[in-house]
């Protein structure tokens, strides 16, 4: 996928835990998990809105988009 989830960057920089955002977000862990390991499918925007208020960042800090190499344009 060509949409890269940098969540396990931005709480390294909080210094935060998956738990503590968990908490704060008010998703859970398991859906944390599966944003920070990249798994994620989607992700609602009052879902990011959340994450990037607890953060203190902005969508761009978490999402990046590098070209997938094997998919044809």
């Amino acid at each position: 996928m060509a949409i890269i989830i940098n969540l396990d960057v931005m709480l390294a920089k909080r210094k935060m835990s998956v738990t503590e955002l968990s908490e704060k977000v008010g998703i859970t862990m398991a859906n944390i998990s599966i944003l920070k390991n990249g798994k994620a499918k989607a992700i609602r925007l009052s879902t990011l809105d959340r994450i990037c208020r607890v953060l203190d960042c902005q969508p761009g800090d978490i999402l990046e988009y590098r070209p997938d190499e094997n998919t044809p344009e």
